[in-house]
């Protein structure tokens, strides 16, 4: 039996990181300490000089545990990767379910594409990010698309090169070809380095460069190529005036000011970088009434930074946090190289932390309201799911499934993720079915389940089959419920499960769970959230088996054409997308895809011609 005075005791006087739990085994509250046995301590000593929520939170504590570190920054690092993977009722969360692109260059490949990813791996690749306006990222994306022709296939090079044709890209100018052999690893190297810089902000390193080959390509009477250099130098500057100067230096930093409710807190973040202003991002935080702005602004700079691809030199805050030196050591190790935190009383610095002040207020007052009522709807929601079914805790993570087929050919499955009551569709996910022929949507279910439950334990980085659900969601009845039961005591998971029931007129009606039937107000949050699901996987995972039978049709269609095989089916789906526009297409039009022979071409018209 734990008791808490004996615990006490035994705490030692060194750095770490505490745990508080409540009766039920959940942990409330993560905090860290330079000296667990005096931290620790303070939470039931005399309680008059306790804030209302440590208050509430004690009565709350029936034990906790520690973790040693061998530093107060170690100690800091611990804390904020715990509070992310517990959520603790108790601690400032940043909640922020936006998940900003980043441009992805993987510099480790012989010669690399650049993507769009929403997730950052430590992969060795180099990321740019994130983006918080998406529309400038993708404004970048195309200006480097059409200054560097870089490759954007699958294919494996070098292992590859010359075992294919040149594709498309190749033909309008888009790309050089390295899987020909056309350009070598070296001269690919230098091209990414230039995008690499450009992408760091060096505008004016790449404008020179383009200058430079546009008058050599002007002088060798190539006038179309430097037209074309002309339309990028273009671009690039008109990108390049588009961001504000903001200081008379070169400057990297963060501007943070904050604008407080009674009961909330909105912060509001500048990016500067080479003395420009490139962006700016709002965080709400709620539930803050009872805490000190230099303790939010402390939590808000651990958990913002924690997973940052940047961290700039100098961050400008209204206020001076608390641990001040702490959070500069912490951020320094990130960063690896000095970062300092500093609040100014004048001058230019001064003057943008007053404007980011200013438009945290202007925040707040047009959309803390708002923001705070989709919280309360969202949050509502499942809080009404939480009681109607007895929950122990908020299915904060939910999972639902459905089967879809058209008598039984091409089965497939959807699975949807809803977090916090909204959609978290980087972490749907998509299921071909390969063990059931026929219609068995039960045994389809079953196999569904199983791949993802089998995942569940087997993954080891941090995707959407790594996370554990709070709550089960089944488009159907007692049939889907069962097989779920089932697929959970094969993999001794204890995870609650629902079924979601439609009416007569295929409209959801309520819930089964545990053999009885639900049901919510129609009008009510909770009934809206499960209607919202509902209707997302079934419409997610209808989709994907009309794009598979879509494509089983084109391609048997394809498969009657003499001279069509694989590699040329292929391209055909690729260039023409839908088998009404390779209809459509004249013979002049299939002639020029690259990789059909004349004879062939005419064999593709004249199939869809015949009569």
């Amino acid at each position: 039996m734990f008791v808490i005075e004996d615990e006490l005791k035994r705490l030692p006087e060194k750095p770490g990181v505490y745990l508080m739990k409540n009766d039920l085994g959940q942990i409330i509250y993560v905090g860290k300490a330079i000296n667990l046995k005096n931290r620790v301590r303070q939470y039931f000593q005399s309680s008059k000089n306790h804030s209302i929520k440590v208050k509430k939170m004690v009565q709350h504590i029936v034990s906790f545990e520690y973790i040693i570190t061998r530093s107060e920054v170690e100690a800091l690092v611990l804390e904020c990767n715990l509070i992310k993977k517990y959520d603790p009722k108790y601690n400032i969360r940043l909640k922020d379910d936006k998940q900003y692109p980043y441009i992805k260059i993987n510099t480790q490949d012989a010669f690399p594409r650049m993507r769009v990813v929403r997730q950052m791996k430590k992969d060795g690749a180099k990321y740019f990010g994130p983006y918080t306006d998406a529309a400038a990222m993708w404004e970048v994306v195309d200006i480097i698309k059409n200054t560097w022709p870089l490759r954007t296939c699958t294919r494996n090079l070098p292992k590859d090169i010359g075992k294919e044709r040149a594709c498309l890209n190749y033909h309008i100018g888009k790309c050089n070809a390295p899987c020909t052999g056309l350009i070598d690893e070296q001269a690919y190297g230098e091209m990414i380095e230039e995008v690499i810089s450009f992408l760091n902000g060096k505008y004016k390193e790449v404008i020179k460069k383009l200058q430079a080959d546009m008058i050599v390509a002007s002088e060798s009477l190539q006038f179309e190529k430097a037209a074309q250099l002309r339309d990028q130098i273009q671009a690039v500057m008109k990108l390049e005036q588009k961001q504000n100067a903001t200081m008379s230096s070169m400057l990297d930093q963060d501007v943070i000011a904050f604008a407080k409710s009674p009961q909330d807190t909105l912060v509001q973040v500048y990016f500067v970088r080479k003395g420009k202003m490139v962006g700016r991002e709002h965080f709400y935080l709620k539930d803050t009434e009872d805490e000190v702005i230099e303790e939010v602004f402390r939590d808000f700079i651990v958990q913002f930074y924690a997973n940052a691809t940047f961290i700039p030199k100098e961050i400008v805050i209204e206020r001076i946090p608390n641990e001040k030196e702490v959070l500069e050591s912490y951020l320094a190790e990130k960063k690896g190289s000095k970062v300092q935190l500093i609040t100014p009383v004048k001058g230019t610095k001064h003057g943008l932390m007053e404007l980011a002040s200013k438009n945290a207020e202007l925040t707040l007052g047009q959309f803390g309201d708002q923001m705070k009522k989709e919280q309360e709807r969202t949050e509502g929601a499942l809080a009404q799911l939480q009681e109607a079914i007895g929950l122990e805790k908020l299915p904060y993570r939910m999972e639902a499934y459905d089967i879809s087929n058209t008598q039984g050919v091409q089965s497939v499955g959807g699975m949807v993720v809803f977090e916090g009551g909204k959609p978290k569709k980087s972490d749907y996910r998509k299921f071909k079915i390969k063990s059931i022929q026929g219609p068995n949507d039960y045994g389809s279910l079953e196999e569904v389940l199983d791949r993802r439950f089998n995942r569940l334990k087997e993954e080891q980085e941090e995707n959407s089959f790594s996370k554990m659900p709070d709550l089960l969601m089944m488009d159907g009845g007692k049939g889907q419920v069962s097989v779920a039961e089932k697929m959970l005591e094969k993999y001794g998971l204890a995870i609650p499960v629902c079924g979601m029931v439609k009416d007569d007129r295929h409209r959801t009606r309520g819930l089964l769970f545990q053999g009885e039937e639900i049901v919510l107000p129609s009008g009510s949050e909770g009934f809206k959230l499960i209607t919202r699901l509902q209707d997302e996987v079934h419409r997610f995972s209808i989709e994907y088996h009309k794009k598979l039978r879509s494509k089983a049709q084109v391609q048997s269609l394809l498969d009657e054409i003499k001279g069509v095989g694989k590699e040329r089916k292929k391209i055909i789906l690729q260039h023409f997308k839908s088998i009404e526009h390779l209809r459509q297409a004249s013979l002049s039009d299939i002639e020029q895809v690259p990789g059909i022979p004349a004879d062939v071409a005419s064999n593709i018209y004249n199939y869809f011609h015949r009569n």
